[in-house]
């Protein structure tokens, strides 16, 4: 089992123990981290283990961390078809169709993007996500279509994340929303679990969740919907979902976050569209080892493609 062993330093003192280790052991997320802690796999330098995240440090100790290998668990390879945009040795990008969840789950133990990887990759992908999610470097819905990169090495994860988490990803969706938006706009808002429906994400006041900014562009006004293009400078769960119904236009289908129109109920049926209008189109960033810009882009899925053509159509009736 691979460990990391790391000192302290006197600014740390205070701090909570995830909150120092992420900061010194930067090739793991602090939810990583967390879940190591909770795990008995970090100890003191008298050997004792440290099992509380929150944990607050009081001298300049030193810490053992040791890093369990990813391992099949219920994530067993499976021979799934994939739509690779790009691979090479270090990364791959993918993509993902709606209805394919991304990672093993409760309810979804199988048929998953990762199982799907597990078998194209012959098992090689990064261990940083940890034995659910090898590999995974983010994620998107369910049922949102569109573009993942995979990390199949470490150093590759690290790059990757580092991006992410300095909100330098250029990552932009097509979504058909209800109703005409202004020509273009942004929504910040923070998100956090709502305090409702726990399998909801909610606007939640300043002080309380993650700082969650969309910007969004008009593309195609079609009748009472629009084809809109969102930017996120951050990457929040369900965040275009919740920051579109917010200001009062909805993902068209959404079952969560909106409730079909009257001019769009029929429509939706007609077409068996039960999912969010939601596709991740591009996805930018700097390739963690080459160091060179890439960008890929991926088409709306069919599914989306007749929706639009349907609006369109109904447009100019």
């Amino acid at each position: 089992m691979p460990t990391e062993q790391v000192t302290l330093t006197e600014e740390m003192i205070g701090w909570r123990l995830d909150r120092a280790l992420a900061s010194l052991i930067t090739r793991l997320s602090r939810e990583r981290l967390k879940n190591l802690i909770s795990s008995g796999c970090v100890s003191n330098s008298q050997g004792a283990l440290v099992r509380d995240p929150a944990f607050k440090i009081k001298s300049l100790d030193c810490f053992t961390v040791d890093i369990p290998l990813p391992r099949p668990a219920h994530n067993e390879p499976q021979d799934i078809p994939l739509e690779i945009v790009f691979e090479d040795e270090h990364l791959l990008v993918v993509n993902k169709p709606a209805g394919m969840v991304v990672h093993p789950a409760a309810g979804n133990y199988d048929n998953t993007l990762v199982n799907a990887l597990l078998y194209h990759c012959a098992g090689k992908l990064s261990g940083i996500g940890g034995v659910a999610r090898p590999g995974i470097v983010h994620r998107i819905d369910k049922d949102t279509s569109g573009l993942l990169v995979v990390a199949k090495t470490d150093p590759a994860h690290a790059g990757l994340a580092a991006q992410f988490a300095d909100h330098s990803i250029n990552r932009r969706y097509r979504a058909i929303v209800d109703g005409h938006p202004s020509l273009q706009g942004h929504v910040d808002a923070p998100l956090a679990r709502s305090s409702v429906n726990r399998q909801k994400m909610a606007i939640v006041s300043d002080g309380r969740g993650k700082r969650a900014v969309t910007h969004y562009r008009m593309i195609t006004p079609l009748k009472n919907a629009s084809l809109i293009e969102c930017r996120l400078e951050t990457g929040r769960t369900h965040q275009v979902r919740v920051h579109m119904s917010s200001i009062g236009h909805s993902l068209l289908g959404d079952p969560v976050y909106g409730r079909s129109k009257k001019a769009h109920h029929a429509l939706l049926q007609s077409l068996a569209f039960q999912r969010q209008a939601l596709h991740a189109a591009h996805l930018g960033f700097i390739h963690p080892i080459s160091g060179k810009q890439v960008d890929f882009d991926a088409e709306m899925p069919e599914d989306m493609q007749l929706l639009f053509k349907m609006l369109m159509i109904s447009n100019r009736n």
